[in-house]
């Protein structure tokens, strides 16, 4: 089996290492980071944390040094998948490429350049500690499944399954994952948003009870909006506050840590999609409209020039 992880940033080590393992299958990986993938190249890609694995990779900045591939696993943030998938698109012609991003809407876009789909949805969580090493940070699994209108075989699906769970990563293989990837949806909503917006790790924020009270409020909107377009949540989405705030009390969010770094975010993909997706079926996501204002704000706030406050793009604690 030769697979392409498309992103091989922190998520997308965690599965590139992960499938390195394994005999029978190859990995590859395209990145544009030219220092990370170099790093690969010369040592293995290596996880620490809760991992402790190197692995081989072969990775690439140009994707036309890499072959043909039956699968592809997609880890870039959602404002790039369309220029990563138009990038690699042709080597998928008789694969399917599964999306493990967050949000919702990332699907659509892949199905409009490979034949065929799988719909993916995780709880892994890592960060890049240097050129060719990243930190697991979290464990949990991988849920996946067919998205039509362009759906990957059951049978490919399960192979990538088997794959996934022959290298350690837990994966459960569904005929359906949209209730997998609305509970992950909605609780990455409120988690990431809060988050951004505070400054606080997860668990940190939800014990202030103001922030929590959002929280749920987010939470709840979220769960009104799946239950209009018909979609079973897997789990409820506050008890994964609370699971997240036991496993990963003092971890940041991937939303925080972008506005740390001053990176655009995926708030789109995430409060944005169900507060866009809520006005199409008549629900008010008032919260989330919220959210998504303020962080196109903060975006702002890091390109303009505001006389008077020469200090207004300094980090602040």
């Amino acid at each position: 089996m030769r697979i392409c992880i498309i992103g091989c940033g922190a998520i997308g080590s965690l599965y590139a290492a992960h499938l390195g393992q394994l005999e029978d299958v190859e990995v590859w990986a395209y990145d544009l980071d030219q220092a990370h993938v170099d790093a690969i190249n010369e040592h293995g890609l290596r996880l620490t944390g809760l991992s402790d694995i190197t692995a081989p990779v072969n990775a690439r900045t140009d994707p036309t040094r890499i072959p043909p591939c039956e699968f592809g696993i997609i880890a870039t943030k959602t404002m790039y998948t369309r220029s990563a998938i138009e990038a690699t698109a042709n080597l998928f012609q008789d694969g399917a490429v599964c999306s493990v991003q967050n949000g919702v809407g990332n699907e659509e876009i892949l199905a409009e350049y490979v034949p065929r789909v799988i719909l993916g949805t995780i709880f892994p969580a890592g960060h890049i500690v240097e050129p060719g090493v990243v930190s697991q940070d979290a464990g949990g699994k991988t849920w996946i499944g067919p998205f039509p209108p362009r759906p990957a075989t059951m049978e490919e699906v399960r192979r990538l399954a088997d794959a996934l769970n022959r290298s350690g990563m837990e994966c459960i293989a569904m005929e359906d994952a949209r209730g997998a990837q609305w509970t992950k949806l909605i609780f990455n909503a409120a988690s990431n948003a809060m988050g951004a917006l505070t400054r606080l790790p997860h668990g940190v924020a939800c014990d202030h009870p103001d922030v929590r009270r959002l929280m749920s409020g987010i939470v709840a909107e979220g769960k009104a909006v799946a239950e209009a377009l018909g979609i079973t949540l897997d789990s409820d989405p506050e008890d994964l506050l609370d699971y997240g705030r036991e496993k990963a009390y003092y971890h940041p969010p991937s939303m925080l840590q972008d506005v740390l770094a001053r990176r655009k975010t995926e708030i789109d993909a995430l409060n944005g999609a169900i507060a866009r997706l809520g006005r199409e079926v008549g629900v008010p996501c008032p919260l989330n409209e919220a959210c998504t204002a303020l962080i196109k704000g903060l975006e702002h706030s890091w390109e303009v020039e505001i006389p008077g406050q020469q200090d207004a793009h300094a980090d602040r604690p």
